[in-house]
């Protein structure tokens, strides 16, 4: 998800600034409050390959949902 946000805020900076409607602005700050907290939990340092690597060896204890 945080990986997935900034690649979303870096696109919006590089798109320029044009008009927004309220929705969209209300987007906006949804994406701010989430990027600043999840900026400050250890998932901030997680990546695909470190999450696949954590499924793949819990796959052995069978845990259910």
């Amino acid at each position: 998800v945080y990986q997935l946000l900034t690649d979303l805020k870096q696109q919006r900076k590089e798109s320029g600034k044009t008009k927004q409607s309220s929705g969209q602005q209300n987007l906006n700050t949804i994406m701010y409050e989430t990027l600043k907290y999840i900026s400050k939990t250890p998932c901030r340092y997680q990546s695909p390959e470190t999450v696949r690597e954590f499924l793949v060896a819990m796959k052995d204890h069978k845990l259910t949902k």
